[in-house]
This record gives structure tokens, sequence and C-alpha cells, in this order.
């Protein structure tokens, strides 16, 4: 089940995918994102740690809600430029290395130039190399092969590379005519996508929300600690939308939306969860409950900063998830139709 509205939003999707921003390296994705609201005539201000913030007020302006997704994604900076003018990497993010061998990727100098490359195993060659299957996946064999001609060290420092530059991946984002977009980063681009729309709508459709409702595009959340702060202290509910993890003993699927019941950092809020399971019955909202046994949210990093809220987190099905993800455009749709429900409900008990 898919509408126009999820059309539009699968396109802000695909554009915001297309643009590079690991954490510690937002601002042109937030400029991005800031741009297309203010085209609509949507306000919206930042704090100083980068994060972008919409405020929509209510008929209730004595109790807020919160609904946030991040647009930082994983990443890479240059650790080491090795004598072979190939670059070593440290991660930014939780990812596997296997999960990024042999993709194409954008080195970010620090006066802006942009130099791609591929992230391979040294001993990528069969021809060459026996362990090529075999060598160890992790950060002494895995490097970038960049596009430039470099014999040396020296080689590449002359293109302006240095350690502490940022690499991004490339995401090969594709929407396919079954309806499912794949593409690396939808954790958690599509949750801000169908923010940015839910936005659009209710700004230009002139909708009065029940309660002031604060929308965080936040960016650091891979590295722990987007949305926990700048929480207005009239802050009654926090819902996190991030994505549904799947895989063997995973109730999620890329076809419904996920409310998660727990992940790595304990319960959610039991009355607020109740809340949205059932303003999905009540609307028609095909959704799985799940738990998430490796994984936290910027809803938890709140309550870490102890914040006295309700916490939540839902999100589109994602599969494999700090890979080369993808879901369908009908867990965007139920997504984004519980998100649109949500805000003009009434609050949880």
């Amino acid at each position: 089940m898919t509408d126009s509205n999820t059309k539009q939003t699968i396109q802000i999707i695909k554009d915001l995918v297309k643009i590079p921003s690991p954490s510690g390296n937002t601002s042109k994705v937030i400029s991005f994102v800031q741009n297309w609201l203010g085209e609509r005539g949507i306000p919206s201000s930042k704090n100083n740690k980068g994060s972008l913030f919409v405020t929509v007020e209510g008929k209730n302006k004595s109790k807020h809600r919160v609904l946030t997704a991040h647009v930082d994604t994983l990443g890479a900076m240059v650790k080491e430029i090795k004598p072979s003018g190939r670059l070593k990497l440290s991660m930014i993010g939780g990812f596997k290395w296997n999960a990024v061998e042999g993709e194409y990727c954008k080195i970010e100098t620090s006066d802006g130039k942009i130099v791609t490359g591929t992230i391979l195993l040294h001993q990528s060659s069969v021809h060459v190399y026996k362990e090529a299957g075999t060598a160890p996946r992790d950060e002494s064999n895995i490097e970038v092969r960049l596009d430039e001609v470099v014999h040396s060290a020296e080689d590449t420092r002359t293109l302006g590379i240095e350690v502490g530059d940022f690499v991004s991946f490339d995401p090969r984002v594709e929407i396919t005519a079954s309806g499912f977009i794949k593409s690396r980063h939808l954790d958690d681009k599509a949750s801000v996508g169908m923010l940015m729309n839910v936005l659009d709508k209710i700004h230009s459709g002139k909708e009065s929300l029940p309660y002031t409702t604060h929308f965080i595009i936040a960016n650091n959340e891979e590295i722990g600690y987007g949305g926990n702060s700048n929480i207005p202290e009239e802050t009654v509910e926090y819902i996190a939308v991030d994505m549904g993890a799947l895989g063997d003993g995973q109730a999620s699927d890329e076809f419904t939306v996920s409310i998660c019941a727990k992940d790595s950092s304990g319960p959610y809020h039991y009355g607020l969860r109740k809340h949205l399971t059932e303003l999905a019955k009540k609307h028609h909202i095909a959704y799985k409950v799940d738990i998430y046994p490796y994984y936290g949210s910027d809803a938890s990093a709140a309550i870490k900063a102890g914040f006295d809220i309700k916490h939540g987190l839902i999100g589109a099905g994602i599969d494999a998830s700090h890979a080369t993800e993808r879901t369908h455009e009908s867990s965007i749709y139920h997504t984004e139709s519980l998100i649109y429900q949500y805000i003009n409900s009434d609050l949880s008990d």
C-alpha cells in the first residue's frame, strides 16, 4: 500500500542519501534539510552541535512532544597514509569492515577537495595472495586505493589528503519497479525523509496539532549522542524514528512499521508503546512489535541524559542494517502514517 505522498518521501530519501554526511561532517546535509524546509516556509534553527530543530506550536502549549531522526551516517576517517600512498581507515560508527569491502568512496580534504577511491582488502588479488579469501577484514588489512596517480605517501599528501580527513561511502541508491529502495544510509535518512514530508503536509495544510511538537534532525546519533540535548522542559513524550532491525528471530520486515519494545538500553515506555500499537490498529496501519538486541536510539540517549520523558522508538523495517540496506515503499507508507496519526493523537496513559 502506497500513495503519492509516499512517492514524494522516497524522492526526498533518494536526495538525502546522495549527500555525504558521516558523523562529524554533516553540515552539507543539514543545510540541505534546512533549505528544503525554508523553501516551504517552515522555519528551523540549529544548536551548537549542528542539529536542526523545528517547532510546530500546538493547541496545548504546556505539554510538548519531540520526534527525532538522525541524518548522520556511518563513515570513516583517514587514520594513516601508507608508504604506498594508499590509506588506512578509522571507523565512524558501528559497522563491520567486510560490509564496506569493495565499496567506492570519497575522501574530503580539509580545504573541501574531493578525491575518489575504492575500499579494498590489501590482499585482494587472488593471483598474488593465497590468503585473499581468509585474511582478516580489519583495520590492518583494509585500505583505500585512490583514483589518482600516487606511488608514495608524499604523492598522496600532494593531493591535500591528511590524517583526519573524512571518508564517505557511495550509497548506490536505486528504486526498483517492485517498490524497493536499496541504498546505504537508509539508517536513518529514510526516517529524516518521512519527518520532512510530514512537516510539509501539516504546514501546507495549515493543520493544528493537539500539542506543541518539536522535530529534531540529529547529527551525532551513530556515535551515541544525537538528540539528547536541547529538549524543552515541557516535553512529556519523545519518539525516535529510526530503523527496524531485520534478521533471524526478528518480527520486523520490510513492509510494515516496526515498534520497538526493547533494545540494548532496556524496555521502552510501556504505556507509550501500547498507545502506538492502538493507533496502528485503529487506523489500519500494518505494524510489528520487535526487540533489537544490539541497538540504541536517540530516545534511549535522552533517557540516559536525565530527561524525565516517556520514550518510544518506531521505524521502517531496514534489511542488512549498517551494510547495503533496503526497505520497501510499503514500510515507508506505514511508518509515515503512524507518525502522522501519533502527532495528531492524545498523550499516552
